[in-house]
Protein backbone atom coordinates (compact mmCIF):
# COMPACT_ATOMS: atom_id res chain seq x y z
CA UNK A 1 0.00 0.00 0.00
CA UNK A 2 2.79 2.67 0.81
CA UNK A 3 4.42 1.76 -2.75
CA UNK A 4 0.78 2.77 -4.42
CA UNK A 5 1.00 6.06 -2.47
CA UNK A 6 5.00 6.16 -3.35
CA UNK A 7 4.49 6.26 -6.81
CA UNK A 8 0.63 8.32 -6.85
CA UNK A 9 2.54 11.18 -5.20
CA UNK A 10 5.99 10.98 -7.57
CA UNK A 11 3.21 11.05 -10.75
CA UNK A 12 5.49 14.43 -12.44
CA UNK A 13 2.18 14.18 -15.23
CA UNK A 14 -0.20 13.46 -12.33
CA UNK A 15 1.00 16.69 -10.18
CA UNK A 16 1.42 18.74 -13.35
CA UNK A 17 -1.76 18.62 -14.22
CA UNK A 18 -3.22 19.07 -10.53
CA UNK A 19 -0.45 22.12 -10.32
CA UNK A 20 -2.14 23.38 -13.67
CA UNK A 21 -5.72 22.75 -12.40
CA UNK A 22 -4.77 25.17 -8.75
CA UNK A 23 -3.00 27.78 -10.49
CA UNK A 24 -5.44 28.56 -12.79
CA UNK A 25 -8.24 28.20 -10.39
CA UNK A 26 -6.16 31.05 -8.11
CA UNK A 27 -5.61 33.20 -10.99
CA UNK A 28 -9.49 33.29 -11.81
CA UNK A 29 -10.58 33.71 -8.05
CA UNK A 30 -8.28 37.00 -8.22
CA UNK A 31 -9.24 38.02 -11.42
CA UNK A 32 -12.71 37.70 -10.71
CA UNK A 33 -12.57 39.36 -6.85
CA UNK A 34 -10.39 41.91 -8.94
CA UNK A 35 -13.34 42.58 -11.84
CA UNK A 36 -16.32 42.47 -9.41
CA UNK A 37 -14.19 44.04 -6.52
CA UNK A 38 -15.85 41.23 -4.26
CA UNK A 39 -13.97 37.95 -3.14
CA UNK A 40 -16.24 34.60 -4.00
CA UNK A 41 -15.20 31.46 -2.70
CA UNK A 42 -16.97 29.12 -5.69
CA UNK A 43 -14.52 31.14 -8.42
CA UNK A 44 -11.98 28.45 -6.76
CA UNK A 45 -13.61 25.61 -7.70
CA UNK A 46 -16.20 26.84 -10.41
CA UNK A 47 -16.75 26.12 -13.94
CA UNK A 48 -15.61 28.93 -16.56
CA UNK A 49 -14.28 31.84 -16.69
CA UNK A 50 -10.37 32.96 -17.42
CA UNK A 51 -8.52 31.59 -17.46
CA UNK A 52 -9.94 27.95 -18.64
CA UNK A 53 -8.26 25.45 -15.48
CA UNK A 54 -9.40 22.79 -17.83
CA UNK A 55 -7.43 23.84 -20.56
CA UNK A 56 -4.52 24.49 -17.93
CA UNK A 57 -5.00 20.88 -16.47
CA UNK A 58 -5.28 18.94 -19.57
CA UNK A 59 -2.47 21.31 -21.30
CA UNK A 60 0.05 20.93 -18.75
CA UNK A 61 0.04 16.90 -18.58
CA UNK A 62 0.53 16.74 -22.47
CA UNK A 63 3.28 19.46 -21.69
CA UNK A 64 4.88 17.28 -19.04
CA UNK A 65 4.38 13.95 -20.93
CA UNK A 66 6.17 15.43 -23.96
CA UNK A 67 8.94 17.12 -21.59
CA UNK A 68 9.57 13.52 -19.44
CA UNK A 69 8.60 11.39 -22.02
CA UNK A 70 9.15 12.46 -25.30
CA UNK A 71 6.52 13.30 -28.34
CA UNK A 72 6.62 10.04 -29.52
CA UNK A 73 5.59 8.32 -26.50
CA UNK A 74 1.96 6.77 -26.00
CA UNK A 75 1.56 9.00 -22.99
CA UNK A 76 2.20 12.08 -24.85
CA UNK A 77 -0.07 10.84 -27.37
CA UNK A 78 -3.13 9.83 -25.03
CA UNK A 79 -2.46 13.10 -23.13
CA UNK A 80 -2.71 15.42 -26.19
CA UNK A 81 -5.48 14.00 -27.68
CA UNK A 82 -7.23 14.18 -24.21
CA UNK A 83 -5.92 18.17 -24.27
CA UNK A 84 -7.46 18.45 -27.64
CA UNK A 85 -10.84 17.01 -26.74
CA UNK A 86 -11.27 19.01 -23.63
CA UNK A 87 -10.55 22.43 -25.00
CA UNK A 88 -12.76 21.83 -27.98
CA UNK A 89 -15.20 20.79 -25.79
CA UNK A 90 -14.80 23.79 -23.64
CA UNK A 91 -15.18 26.18 -26.54
CA UNK A 92 -18.20 24.64 -27.98
CA UNK A 93 -20.52 22.84 -26.12
CA UNK A 94 -19.98 23.95 -22.86
CA UNK A 95 -20.14 27.71 -23.94
CA UNK A 96 -23.07 27.29 -25.77
CA UNK A 97 -24.76 25.64 -22.50
CA UNK A 98 -23.47 28.42 -20.70
CA UNK A 99 -25.12 30.96 -23.45
CA UNK A 100 -28.66 28.92 -22.94
CA UNK A 101 -28.52 28.98 -18.97
CA UNK A 102 -28.47 32.66 -19.31
CA UNK A 103 -31.02 33.34 -21.84
CA UNK A 104 -33.44 30.51 -19.94
CA UNK A 105 -32.58 32.57 -16.30
CA UNK A 106 -33.52 35.82 -18.09
CA UNK A 107 -36.54 34.21 -19.36
CA UNK A 108 -37.48 32.70 -15.85
CA UNK A 109 -37.00 36.22 -14.18
CA UNK A 110 -39.33 37.58 -17.01
CA UNK A 111 -41.90 35.20 -16.23
CA UNK A 112 -41.39 35.94 -12.32
CA UNK A 113 -41.99 39.84 -12.95
CA UNK A 114 -45.48 38.94 -15.19
CA UNK A 115 -46.69 37.82 -11.83
CA UNK A 116 -46.26 33.47 -12.45
CA UNK A 117 -43.22 32.67 -9.91
CA UNK A 118 -43.99 28.95 -10.24
CA UNK A 119 -42.82 28.57 -13.90
CA UNK A 120 -40.18 26.06 -12.86
CA UNK A 121 -39.48 24.09 -9.59
CA UNK A 122 -35.53 24.50 -10.61
CA UNK A 123 -33.27 26.77 -9.41
CA UNK A 124 -31.17 29.09 -11.51
CA UNK A 125 -29.27 27.25 -14.27
CA UNK A 126 -25.61 28.11 -13.95
CA UNK A 127 -24.19 30.26 -16.64
CA UNK A 128 -20.19 29.56 -16.04
CA UNK A 129 -19.98 26.38 -17.59
CA UNK A 130 -17.74 27.32 -20.88
CA UNK A 131 -15.03 28.99 -22.26
CA UNK A 132 -14.40 31.75 -25.14
CA UNK A 133 -11.39 30.65 -27.55
CA UNK A 134 -9.55 33.32 -25.60
CA UNK A 135 -9.97 31.40 -22.38
CA UNK A 136 -9.07 28.51 -23.54
CA UNK A 137 -5.68 29.70 -25.21
CA UNK A 138 -4.86 31.57 -21.91
CA UNK A 139 -5.90 28.25 -20.31
CA UNK A 140 -3.00 26.33 -22.70
CA UNK A 141 -0.41 29.02 -21.94
CA UNK A 142 -0.84 28.75 -18.55
CA UNK A 143 -0.56 25.03 -18.23
CA UNK A 144 2.20 25.07 -20.45
CA UNK A 145 3.85 27.46 -18.33
CA UNK A 146 3.22 25.38 -14.82
CA UNK A 147 4.64 22.02 -16.93
CA UNK A 148 7.88 24.25 -17.67
CA UNK A 149 8.23 25.59 -14.31
CA UNK A 150 8.02 22.46 -12.60
CA UNK A 151 10.63 20.17 -14.89
CA UNK A 152 13.15 23.05 -14.95
CA UNK A 153 12.69 24.40 -11.92
CA UNK A 154 11.51 21.26 -9.09
CA UNK A 155 12.05 17.71 -10.86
Amino acid sequence: MAEFFQELFSNRVLIAGIAGWFVAQTLKMILYSVINRTLNWERMIGDGGMPSAHSATVSSMAMSSALIYGVGSFEFAVTTMLATIVMHDAMGVRWETGKQAKILNEMLALFEELGKPQVSAEKKLKEFVGHTPLQVLCGMLLGILVALGLYFWVY
